[in-house]
Protein backbone atom coordinates (compact mmCIF):
# COMPACT_ATOMS: atom_id res chain seq x y z
CA UNK A 1 0.00 0.00 0.00
CA UNK A 2 1.42 3.38 -0.97
CA UNK A 3 2.05 5.99 1.71
CA UNK A 4 -0.62 8.21 0.13
CA UNK A 5 -3.28 5.49 0.24
CA UNK A 6 -2.25 4.58 3.80
CA UNK A 7 -2.62 8.21 4.90
CA UNK A 8 -6.03 8.45 3.22
CA UNK A 9 -7.30 5.39 5.07
CA UNK A 10 -6.13 6.34 8.57
CA UNK A 11 -7.67 9.81 8.78
CA UNK A 12 -11.26 9.46 10.03
CA UNK A 13 -14.19 10.51 7.83
CA UNK A 14 -15.75 12.15 10.89
CA UNK A 15 -14.20 13.61 14.02
CA UNK A 16 -15.63 14.89 17.30
CA UNK A 17 -15.89 18.68 17.18
CA UNK A 18 -15.44 18.93 20.96
CA UNK A 19 -12.12 17.06 20.72
CA UNK A 20 -11.04 19.24 17.78
CA UNK A 21 -11.73 22.35 19.83
CA UNK A 22 -9.66 20.93 22.71
CA UNK A 23 -6.76 20.33 20.30
CA UNK A 24 -7.14 23.93 19.12
CA UNK A 25 -6.90 25.02 22.76
CA UNK A 26 -3.64 23.09 23.13
CA UNK A 27 -2.28 24.67 19.94
CA UNK A 28 -3.33 28.09 21.24
CA UNK A 29 -1.46 27.56 24.52
CA UNK A 30 1.69 26.38 22.72
CA UNK A 31 1.52 29.24 20.19
CA UNK A 32 1.21 31.81 22.98
CA UNK A 33 4.09 30.08 24.78
CA UNK A 34 6.22 30.39 21.63
CA UNK A 35 5.35 34.09 21.32
CA UNK A 36 6.02 34.86 24.98
CA UNK A 37 9.25 32.89 25.34
CA UNK A 38 10.64 33.24 21.81
CA UNK A 39 11.57 29.56 21.85
CA UNK A 40 11.82 27.96 18.40
CA UNK A 41 11.55 24.43 19.80
CA UNK A 42 7.88 25.12 20.63
CA UNK A 43 7.25 26.04 16.99
CA UNK A 44 9.14 22.93 15.86
CA UNK A 45 7.03 20.79 18.20
CA UNK A 46 3.83 22.28 16.77
CA UNK A 47 5.12 21.81 13.21
CA UNK A 48 5.88 18.15 13.87
CA UNK A 49 2.49 17.53 15.46
CA UNK A 50 0.56 19.27 12.67
CA UNK A 51 2.54 17.37 10.03
CA UNK A 52 1.88 14.00 11.68
CA UNK A 53 -1.81 14.82 12.19
CA UNK A 54 -2.28 15.98 8.59
CA UNK A 55 -0.41 12.99 7.14
CA UNK A 56 -1.58 10.15 9.37
CA UNK A 57 -4.55 11.39 11.34
CA UNK A 58 -5.06 12.05 15.03
CA UNK A 59 -3.95 8.59 16.21
CA UNK A 60 -0.22 9.44 15.98
CA UNK A 61 -0.51 13.09 17.07
CA UNK A 62 0.55 13.69 20.69
CA UNK A 63 -1.73 16.74 20.98
CA UNK A 64 -4.72 14.85 19.55
CA UNK A 65 -4.06 11.88 21.84
CA UNK A 66 -3.84 14.16 24.90
CA UNK A 67 -7.12 15.81 23.92
CA UNK A 68 -8.93 12.55 23.11
CA UNK A 69 -7.66 10.35 25.94
CA UNK A 70 -7.06 12.74 28.84
CA UNK A 71 -9.13 15.90 28.31
CA UNK A 72 -12.22 14.80 26.35
CA UNK A 73 -13.44 12.24 28.93
CA UNK A 74 -13.61 15.09 31.46
CA UNK A 75 -15.94 17.17 29.26
CA UNK A 76 -19.61 16.23 29.78
CA UNK A 77 -20.73 17.44 26.32
CA UNK A 78 -22.22 14.91 23.92
CA UNK A 79 -20.08 13.99 20.91
CA UNK A 80 -20.59 16.31 17.94
CA UNK A 81 -19.54 14.55 14.75
CA UNK A 82 -18.12 16.78 12.04
CA UNK A 83 -16.53 15.90 8.69
CA UNK A 84 -12.86 14.93 8.91
CA UNK A 85 -11.50 16.14 5.53
CA UNK A 86 -11.81 19.88 6.31
CA UNK A 87 -10.13 19.34 9.69
CA UNK A 88 -7.32 17.46 7.95
CA UNK A 89 -6.96 20.36 5.52
CA UNK A 90 -6.82 22.77 8.48
CA UNK A 91 -4.08 20.63 10.07
CA UNK A 92 -2.12 20.80 6.80
CA UNK A 93 -2.41 24.60 6.85
CA UNK A 94 -1.17 24.54 10.45
CA UNK A 95 1.78 22.39 9.35
CA UNK A 96 2.70 24.82 6.57
CA UNK A 97 2.41 27.85 8.85
CA UNK A 98 4.40 26.38 11.74
CA UNK A 99 7.06 24.94 9.41
CA UNK A 100 7.30 28.41 7.85
CA UNK A 101 7.59 30.07 11.26
CA UNK A 102 10.27 27.60 12.33
CA UNK A 103 12.22 28.08 9.09
CA UNK A 104 11.93 31.87 9.40
CA UNK A 105 13.24 31.68 12.96
CA UNK A 106 16.34 29.74 11.91
CA UNK A 107 16.82 31.98 8.84
CA UNK A 108 17.07 34.95 11.20
CA UNK A 109 13.79 36.60 10.19
CA UNK A 110 12.18 37.35 13.56
CA UNK A 111 9.40 39.57 12.19
CA UNK A 112 8.21 36.85 9.80
CA UNK A 113 8.43 34.29 12.60
CA UNK A 114 6.31 36.28 15.01
CA UNK A 115 3.74 37.38 12.42
CA UNK A 116 3.15 33.75 11.43
CA UNK A 117 3.05 32.75 15.08
CA UNK A 118 0.50 35.52 15.68
CA UNK A 119 -1.67 33.91 13.00
CA UNK A 120 -1.15 30.62 14.83
CA UNK A 121 -2.60 32.30 17.91
CA UNK A 122 -5.58 33.80 16.09
CA UNK A 123 -6.70 30.70 14.14
CA UNK A 124 -6.80 28.25 17.08
CA UNK A 125 -8.40 30.92 19.27
CA UNK A 126 -11.26 31.19 16.78
CA UNK A 127 -11.62 27.38 16.70
CA UNK A 128 -11.31 26.77 20.44
CA UNK A 129 -13.47 29.65 21.65
CA UNK A 130 -16.03 30.05 18.89
CA UNK A 131 -15.91 26.87 16.79
CA UNK A 132 -14.80 28.83 13.72
CA UNK A 133 -12.36 26.75 11.69
CA UNK A 134 -10.54 29.04 9.25
CA UNK A 135 -8.98 26.06 7.44
CA UNK A 136 -12.44 24.53 7.05
CA UNK A 137 -13.74 27.77 5.55
CA UNK A 138 -10.85 27.73 3.06
CA UNK A 139 -11.62 24.05 2.32
CA UNK A 140 -15.25 24.91 1.62
CA UNK A 141 -14.26 27.79 -0.66
CA UNK A 142 -11.86 25.55 -2.60
CA UNK A 143 -14.65 22.98 -2.99
CA UNK A 144 -17.01 25.62 -4.38
CA UNK A 145 -14.30 26.77 -6.80
CA UNK A 146 -13.81 23.18 -7.97
CA UNK A 147 -10.21 22.92 -6.74
CA UNK A 148 -11.19 20.18 -4.28
CA UNK A 149 -13.59 17.63 -5.83
CA UNK A 150 -16.97 16.91 -4.20
CA UNK A 151 -15.93 13.28 -3.80
CA UNK A 152 -13.41 14.28 -1.12
CA UNK A 153 -16.24 15.19 1.24
CA UNK A 154 -19.81 14.70 0.03
CA UNK A 155 -21.18 15.93 3.35
CA UNK A 156 -19.18 19.15 3.01
CA UNK A 157 -20.54 19.71 -0.49
CA UNK A 158 -24.19 19.31 0.62
CA UNK A 159 -24.91 20.91 4.00
CA UNK A 160 -28.38 19.32 4.11
CA UNK A 161 -26.73 15.93 4.75
CA UNK A 162 -25.98 17.18 8.28
CA UNK A 163 -29.62 17.87 8.97
CA UNK A 164 -32.01 15.37 10.48
CA UNK A 165 -34.30 13.45 8.13
CA UNK A 166 -37.31 15.42 9.41
CA UNK A 167 -35.59 18.75 8.76
CA UNK A 168 -34.55 17.65 5.24
CA UNK A 169 -38.17 16.67 4.53
CA UNK A 170 -39.36 20.10 5.68
CA UNK A 171 -36.82 21.83 3.45
CA UNK A 172 -37.71 19.64 0.47
CA UNK A 173 -41.23 21.10 0.49
CA UNK A 174 -40.04 24.72 0.45
CA UNK A 175 -39.09 26.80 -2.60
CA UNK A 176 -35.29 27.17 -3.11
CA UNK A 177 -35.22 30.80 -1.88
CA UNK A 178 -37.10 29.85 1.28
CA UNK A 179 -34.62 26.99 1.95
CA UNK A 180 -31.72 29.46 1.88
CA UNK A 181 -33.53 31.78 4.30
CA UNK A 182 -34.39 28.88 6.61
CA UNK A 183 -30.81 27.58 6.70
CA UNK A 184 -29.43 31.04 7.46
CA UNK A 185 -31.47 31.28 10.69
Amino acid sequence: MSAYRFARTVFPRTVDDVTVRLIAGEVLVLSVLALVTGQAWVLALLAADFTVRAAFGPVLSPLARLAAVVLRPRIPAAPRPTPGPPKRFAAAIGAVLTLGATAAFFAGWPTVTWVITGVMVAFPLLEAAFGVCVGCIAFSLLMRLGVIPRSVCEECADITLRLSAARRAQLADLPRVQVAKTLSR
